[in-house]
């Protein structure tokens, strides 16, 4: 899938970019920039795609993403829903953005900012912050967006030590992973990319979506692996594993409805789905989330 690229905007008065966002459409593209980016969603749930990952996100998640890696957070339909007894689901968001060498060339090479350093190289894979850093880290992000001065540096630095110094961090994109930017080819990309979120849960043929693409199936097999490194249909079934565990995680359907509302119409093509791609089965992953 190729990302967009977005112009990160900045002010005069600060070095780097501190924000809170409550609406859960805020750069909702496939998207990527050359600045660092510290997001803390205190509020929110959906799906996430980052670099070649795709897994639910969830309240209190925390991710440091790395220089031109590329990320999209889907929320749920139900944020986008509202009736005359229902109102819309909130979001609340935290985002920081920042150049890795906005406090000069040769601060990061300084023997006393290892620690930051290799964080900052860990994260070209994005890390997701887990545990008991979590809530400590999640709440510096809060207070930095309304922080001037120098306090604002360092607290960003404070934020960046201890996420090194976390023993629950785990990396979200594989080693692998790159991605080659062509700005022509964006807009193709992205239709195939949002037609197979709206549509996951029925059957998606490869005349359907070379359709979309406006390519023939042999045609837009070659192009869909060359991109992305992986086939159209496993593409979707991770899509329809995230929405699955997503369900799991939330405990009110049956598995077996899990599996029909994921969009596959086989249980044990399910299963074996969801094993591969997360190495348990559905009622594993559903034990080892709750415990």
């Amino acid at each position: 899938m190729k990302p967009q690229l977005l112009k990160v905007s900045k002010d005069f008065v600060h070095s780097f970019s501190a924000r809170r966002d409550t609406t859960p459409d805020i750069n909702n593209r496939w998207h990527y920039h050359p600045e660092i980016e510290l997001i803390y969603l205190k509020k929110g749930h959906g799906t996430q795609f980052l670099g070649d990952s795709i897994t639910p996100f969830l309240d209190g998640d925390l991710i440091l993403i790395g220089s031109n890696l590329p990320h999209y957070w889907q929320f749920d339909e139900a944020y986008f829903e509202a009736s005359a007894t229902k109102q819309k689901l909130s979001a609340d968001v935290v985002v920081v953005h920042f150049d890795q060498n906005f406090w000069g060339n040769e601060f990061l090479n300084l023997p006393e900012n290892k620690l930051i350093r290799d964080t900052l190289e860990q994260a070209k894979r994005g890390i997701k912050i887990s545990g008991e850093a979590q809530q400590t880290i999640g709440a510096k992000i809060e207070k930095i967006v309304n922080q001037e001065g120098v306090s604002k540096i360092i607290c960003l630095m404070e934020i960046l030590l201890n996420i090194g110094e976390s023993k629950d961090n785990n990396f979200i994109a594989s080693v692998g992973f790159q991605h080659n930017i062509l700005e022509n080819e964006k807009d193709r990309i992205y239709t195939i990319y949002k037609y197979a979120l709206a549509n996951f849960k029925k059957k998606i043929t490869l005349e359907e979506i070379s359709g979309i693409a406006n390519m023939s199936p042999n045609s837009f097999c070659r192009y869909f692996k060359s991109k992305t490194r992986k086939s159209f249909s496993t593409f979707l079934n991770e899509i329809r594993v995230s929405h699955a565990c997503k369900l799991l995680i939330e405990n009110e359907l049956h598995v077996k409805e899990i599996c029909y509302e994921s969009g596959f119409y086989n249980f044990s093509s399910f299963h074996k789905c969801f094993k591969n791609i997360t190495g348990k089965n559905p009622l594993k992953y559903h034990k080892s989330f709750k415990k």
